[in-house]
């Protein structure tokens, strides 16, 4: 019998301190050459209670999702009618979200779709490390904030070192935010491959367009 929410959380509570706070894994992430923090200091935020129930996320409700107006996303740089990748603002050399155009969660994906999503999983990864100043990409898919499906493609720039894994997204918080005409030229380079192993078009801005916008 698979152990309850309570149970879990329980088990957690038995690990922490007087203050309610569980150790540092100092030999894990924190040890990591790549980690972006200095360890002096640190400690975890304590414990809190459980939550009644799990939050409600945007677009729960289908007719409230932002999706069901129709309306084309402006940073959007492709899409087949299916799905759509919007470029969003970044200070890696690329950062990608992509969606269905259709309203589903991924634990809900029609079969076609979740086929199609597999497909466009190694075309855009391939696509996002053939950019210059990438040397591998990075998916990710969270969706604690939104019901409706959404997966990262993140660009991890190539040859520096501090930035590889896991902590990719901490550093890019902190990074200045790529010229518009960059990040324009990205985003179109990526685009024109994933037509060409995928399908599709290309929709948005080119660098030229967004020189005039700054």
């Amino acid at each position: 019998m698979p152990e309850s929410a309570q149970e879990y959380y329980d088990r957690l509570l038995a690990a922490t301190d007087e203050d309610g706070r569980l150790p540092v894994a100092f030999t894990e992430m924190p040890g990591w050459d790549i980690f972006p923090y200095e360890t002096a200091g640190l400690r975890l935020k304590p414990l809190q209670p459980l939550m009644d129930a799990e939050p409600a996320r945007s677009g729960e409700d289908p007719a409230a999702c932002r999706c069901a107006s129709g309306r084309p996303r402006d940073n959007a740089i492709w899409t087949d009618g299916r799905w759509t990748l919007l470029a969003l603002d970044t200070g890696i050399p690329i950062t990608a979200l992509l969606v269905p155009d259709a309203h589903h969660d991924l634990a809900d994906l029609p079969r076609d779709l979740a086929a199609e999503l597999g497909q466009l999983l190694v075309a855009i990864a391939a696509s996002v490390e053939a950019l210059p100043s990438v040397g591998r990409c990075q998916v990710a898919r969270y969706g604690d904030g939104g019901a409706h499906v959404h997966l990262f493609f993140f660009g991890r720039p190539a040859r520096v070192g501090q930035f590889r894994g896991s902590t990719l997204v901490d550093w890019e918080e902190n990074l200045p935010r790529l010229p518009q005409n960059v990040a324009a030229d990205n985003a179109r380079f990526v685009a024109e491959r994933i037509v060409t192993a995928y399908g599709g078009v290309v929709v948005g801005a080119t660098s030229e367009d967004a020189a005039g916008d700054r």
